[in-house]
């Protein structure tokens, strides 16, 4: 894109439809007169009158406590300068949506026109009973010490210069996993820090508090090396000035291991990168151009491990990573400061959370096949869906540990269940899916494991110890695939059309055709089928070879359901297999069914698949509050459509009253208590929020479903299989690696339930 292309699409992306990137949205119902009354006046007067009595009252009945000050005059704006208040706006708004989509708190942006430090500090000292939180940005040094240091001291709610600490934190973390990739101590490393600004003075102080030595730090500004001997040294620049008999660049980085780069681009040659010590650490942050291009300092140091702030190469510097994150854990505990135990806790929670294996989703956003821990990957990604529940708690629990959180957090799963839905990922079923597996893995057969996201899934499956994946398909295209995405683990791989399980193919033949010989199974067919990778994989199932097998991927979903229903069958007592969809909504988990199989079931059929239905959200931990739908209410219409699903409610309320179930019912009503106990108070579900929604046909459910999935971006657990003999499941055609694995963690799920009743009948025998 050339640079006037990309100038007018920003400018139009700011201007249009409505100037600006943020707008204030009513977090309370206004519509009516009552409403504003009591928003406004004189409703309004009340809560004033209970923050009169009690002055932290403010956080119970206002904003308060989920809203950051973004302050800034414009004296140093990232690439651009003192541009002034007005011209720094843009950035300013831009910061209050960071902090809204990454940690859903709302930033005002606050532009100050002064460059008079106390009349700065004056004006968000009178502003700040507003907000929960002052984050300082974009104000040049050393002015901008001098401000964060005396608000810090006056004000009760945290104080933070982003430009600062945030990149202090990001980088320190990048700098711990570097160290030990490096297999270097922070205690011995020779440190080249090349600027002297705020950013660069924060950065080396923490380094400092992490181990690094004073005598082993060089920093330089625009004159050269900050030496003892140089005279008029601000008190920032004396703390890092070095007795070492040196002046410039190139002197300080022979024999250096560490080089920080805040200052501008391109001053590092590749003779001073192969003047530094073995694996080198170079963070090359100058924005937007480093101080060594990215692809110039790889091809000059094989052995470097490198950082920059642009997100156009590994291992971004992005201050994104930390201040929503940071603020989040502290507002939450009602912190009187940020403090330097805080700061360290973002540190090493970041560091820690690169070394965890990293969601497919992640890998998905940054077109990478696999990312894992090593020298392109020493620092999370920005979008990594995990920074919001692992920054914040620490962050809160070092307020508390150093006395400064003023509403300690008491029950922790609970707030990490609340950063869950602040983000938008309510992956409690997720989660409890993947734990549950972990516990008792199973050996799962993926059939389709010649494709490359299937193997992805399969990966994870192994690494995130949920399965033991058996991979079905050509041994060589499986191991090629294998060493692309570095998945080294010796994990079973079966070919079933090849020589070495010739034997194993026979057998499984034979079984077939004696399971199906009079119903059109010769044994020539039974041979041919057994070449095909879904009917052998069934087959293990039902020899005991397997516990569990996932298949679909590549096929529309008839075709694999057909050897899966000809080789394991019908659980006993079970007329129809069903399917189950898990949606994860706003509103919680939705189960969905009979999304996949069967068309037009009777009454009897629909009473079977709520029950299925019922038993898959018990097995989740879920008590099932269900909803037979239909177009028509409790006898509002007596076509034969209303009346099967009429007659399915009373099959179950006479065979399973403990069930808490009722129908026929219409959508709206069954997702709404209070409109259903208002019309049908007479209803088991009346009042109730139905969990579980049983739909009177195929089409219905179907179209549901993906209407869900595709316009709401609802994820989609499913088509959980039920009713079978073994634990096999068929995806949607197309399915993403995340619903591969999840749908591995329910085939482990199945067969450890189907393993537990399978000992409970041995025991009653």
């Amino acid at each position: 894109m050339s640079k006037e292309k990309q100038r007018r699409e920003a400018l139009l992306y700011h201007a249009k439809p409505q100037p600006g990137k943020i707008k204030i949205v009513p977090t309370k119902p206004y519509s009516t007169q009552r409403d504003l009354a009591l928003a406004y006046s004189p409703g309004v007067a009340e809560p004033c009158l209970e923050i009169e009595k009690n002055k932290d009252d403010v956080y119970k009945y206002t904003a308060k406590g989920n809203i950051v000050a973004i302050i800034s005059n414009g004296t140093a704006v990232l690439g651009l300068g003192d541009i002034g208040p007005e011209a720094s706006k843009p950035v300013m708004e831009g910061k209050s949506l960071l902090f809204k989509i990454f940690a859903d708190i709302d930033g005002i942006d606050i532009e100050l026109d002064t460059k008079d430090v106390d009349r700065f500090i004056e004006t968000v000292k009178t502003i700040a009973p507003t907000f929960g939180g002052i984050n300082l940005e974009d104000i040049k040094a050393p002015e901008a010490f001098e401000i964060e240091r005396r608000l810090k001291e006056e004000l009760d709610i945290p104080v933070m210069h982003d430009d600062q600490h945030g990149t202090a934190i990001i980088s320190a973390a990048a700098l711990l996993n570097a160290l030990e990739i490096a297999d270097k101590k922070i205690e011995e490393v020779r440190i080249v820090v090349s600027g002297a600004g705020a950013a660069a003075v924060s950065c080396t102080k923490l380094y400092k508090a992490f181990g690094a030595k004073a005598e082993n730090i060089v920093m330089l500004d625009s004159k050269g090396v900050i030496r003892s001997d140089r005279e008029n040294l601000s008190a920032e620049k004396a703390e890092f000035a070095t007795d070492r008999k040196i002046d410039t660049l190139e002197d300080a980085m022979v024999g250096s291991d560490v080089f920080i780069g805040l200052s501008i681009a391109d001053i590092v040659s590749p003779e001073m990168l192969n003047s530094m010590a073995e694996n080198p650490i170079v963070f090359a942050m100058a924005n937007p151009n480093p101080e060594i291009e990215y692809d110039l300092a790889c091809e000059t140091r094989r052995d470097i491990i490198m950082a920059t702030g642009r997100s156009d190469h590994p291992n971004q510097v992005n201050n994104v990573l930390g201040f929503p994150f940071i603020f989040r854990g502290a507002l939450d505990v009602r912190a009187t400061k940020i403090n330097e135990e805080m700061k360290m806790a973002a540190v090493r929670a970041l560091a820690d959370l690169t070394r965890e294996p990293v969601p497919e989703q992640v890998n998905i956003a940054y077109d990478a096949t696999r990312l894992t821990f090593g020298r392109n990957y020493i620092i999370p990604k920005p979008f990594d869906p995990r920074l919001i529940t692992k920054i914040p708690p620490a962050v809160a629990k070092a307020a508390m540990d150093s006395g400064v959180a003023k509403f300690p957090i008491q029950d922790w799963d609970r707030y990490e269940e609340e950063l869950y839905q602040r983000s938008g990922n309510d992956n409690k079923v997720v989660r409890l899916l993947h734990n549950r597996a972990k516990v008792n893995p199973k050996r799962i057969v993926f059939a389709e494991a010649e494709l490359l996201d299937v193997m992805k899934a399969a990966q994870i499956v192994y690494e995130e110890g949920i399965a033991t994946p058996i991979l079905l398909g050509n041994k060589e295209i499986i191991e090629h695939l294998k060493k692309e995405l570095e998945f080294d683990a010796e994990v079973p791989i079966i070919d079933p059309r090849s020589d070495e399980f010739s034997e194993m193919r026979s057998r499984y033949a034979l079984k077939l055709w004696e399971l199906r010989k009079r119903k059109g199974e010769t044994k020539y067919s039974a041979r041919v089928n057994m070449g095909k990778r879904n009917y052998f994989g069934a087959m293990m199932l039902r020899e005991g070879d397997a516990d569990g097998m996932i298949s679909g991927y590549s096929r529309a979903y008839p075709k694999v359901l057909r050897p899966v229903f000809e080789v394991l069958g019908r659980a006993k007592n079970v007329q129809n297999a069903s399917t189950v969809n898990i949606m994860i909504t706003d509103r919680g988990p939705l189960f969905l069914a009979d999304t996949s199989i069967n068309i037009n079931p009777n009454a009897e059929e629909l009473a079977e698949i709520a029950q299925m239905t019922a038993n898959v959200a018990k097995t989740f931990g879920f008590n099932p509050i269900m909803a037979l739908l239909s177009y028509a209410n409790f006898g509002s219409s007596n076509h034969p459509h209303a009346k099967k699903v009429r007659e399915a409610v009373r099959i179950l309320h006479e065979r399973n009253p403990e069930l808490v179930v009722d129908g026929e019912i219409q959508t709206d009503f069954a997702l709404d208590p209070e409109m259903s106990d208002k019309n049908f108070p007479f209803s088991k579900i009346s009042g109730q929020k139905v969990n579980t929604f049983v739909f009177p046909n195929l089409e219905s459910a179907n179209i549901t479903y993906k209407l869900l999935k595709g316009l709401n971006k609802a994820d989609s657990i499913g088509p959980i299989m039920v009713g079978l003999t073994k634990a096999a499941h068929i995806l949607q055609l197309g399915a993403s690696v995340d619903e591969m694995v999840n749908m591995a963690a329910v085939a482990v799920i199945d067969a450890q339930e189907r393993e537990k009743r399978r000992k409970a009948r041995m025991q009653g025998e």
